[in-house]
């Protein structure tokens, strides 16, 4: 597995990361959320080796990933530029990485750049940056690495081209258990390709589970009652309200606990009706990023529409 364990990263001033325990379990797709600047990057470069930490420890399958050539063959890492390889054509990087994994496979180059269907003598400084980030998950596919690490992963590509990579990532995954850990804006991605996700708010990670489990833990609910439920009382009760409105009669809340629990909590108050509507991903982020005090206006709002692109 990955494990960040006690970490803290400084730039100068500004702390990126402080005090982080982060666990990712072998073959999973773990989905690194957070605001920008919440220090989702600096994880990425951490578990790749591009930086070292300066309190705790990165491991990879239980050995530190820092200064350590033989554990960086088994990972890969997707910046969320691409502006490096301009010079280079896709010969030219399919060659260059060659030169570093041992595991690359020239048949798995083919078979992938067939389905693209990339210029292999162009060079990248020609291409759209859907294309030069198709050509470097070409690469990065072929290198079969244990780690798959993606920064903004699907940016750049069309609609058709995302289900595309998609297929290809998840077919590693379940030919190769290949591990694969995404930093991404688009919200709606990360609930449809992610198994886990990390939440991360001013270098601290706010939680770490499941998404089945998470979307599962928080409700949003729709009910009338015959007194007066304020949130007061409601509070009281028992229930950990993380939002809520009321337009009329109605409330309108979002709360942390399971389904059944909180119902029960309800019945107390007599509720004329209670109605129970999923959360999705995106809206445990938006809930969950307005109880940290993150302004939900200029950031969060913006975020949602940004993930519904």
């Amino acid at each position: 597995m990955i494990a960040l364990k006690n970490v803290t990263k400084n730039f100068d001033d500004f702390i990126a990361l402080d005090n982080v325990e982060l666990e990712i379990n072998k073959g999973t797709a773990f989905g690194l959320l957070g605001s920008n600047g919440a220090g989702k990057s600096t994880i990425l470069r951490l578990i790749s080796g591009i930086y070292s930490p300066e309190n705790g420890s990165v491991t990879v399958d239980g050995t530190a990933v820092y200064d350590n050539p033989a554990l960086l063959e088994k990972i890969f890492f997707i910046n969320d530029e691409t502006i490096q390889w301009n010079n280079f054509t896709l010969t030219e990087m399919r060659d260059y990485f060659k030169t570093f994994y041992d595991s690359f496979s020239d048949e798995k180059f083919e078979s992938l750049w067939k389905v693209l269907e990339l210029p292999k003598q162009k060079k990248l400084s020609m291409f759209s940056k859907g294309m030069k980030r198709q050509a470097v998950v070409v690469c990065a596919l072929s290198c079969r690495p244990d780690y798959l690490l993606l920064d903004e992963a699907f940016d750049g590509l069309d609609p058709t081209m995302r289900i595309i990579v998609k297929r290809m990532l998840v077919d590693e995954m379940l030919d190769n258990n290949m591990t694969t850990v995404i930093s991404s804006h688009n919200l709606k991605e990360i609930d449809e390709f992610c198994d886990t996700a990390g939440l991360l708010h001013k270098g601290k990670v706010v939680f770490n589970r499941e998404l089945d489990t998470l979307k599962s833990d928080i409700q949003k609910i729709q009910a009338a009652f015959e007194g007066d439920a304020t949130v007061e009382t409601l509070t009281k009760a028992g229930l950990q309200l993380l939002h809520h409105t009321k337009s009329g009669s109605v409330v309108q809340f979002i709360a942390r606990g399971a389904r059944d629990e909180i119902i029960g909590k309800l019945n107390q108050f007599t509720p004329k009706f209670v109605d129970v509507v999923p959360l999705t991903l995106e809206e445990v982020f938006i809930y969950e990023m307005e109880v940290l005090g993150y302004e939900y206006a200029v950031g969060i709002d913006g975020l949602a529409r940004q993930s519904n692109k």
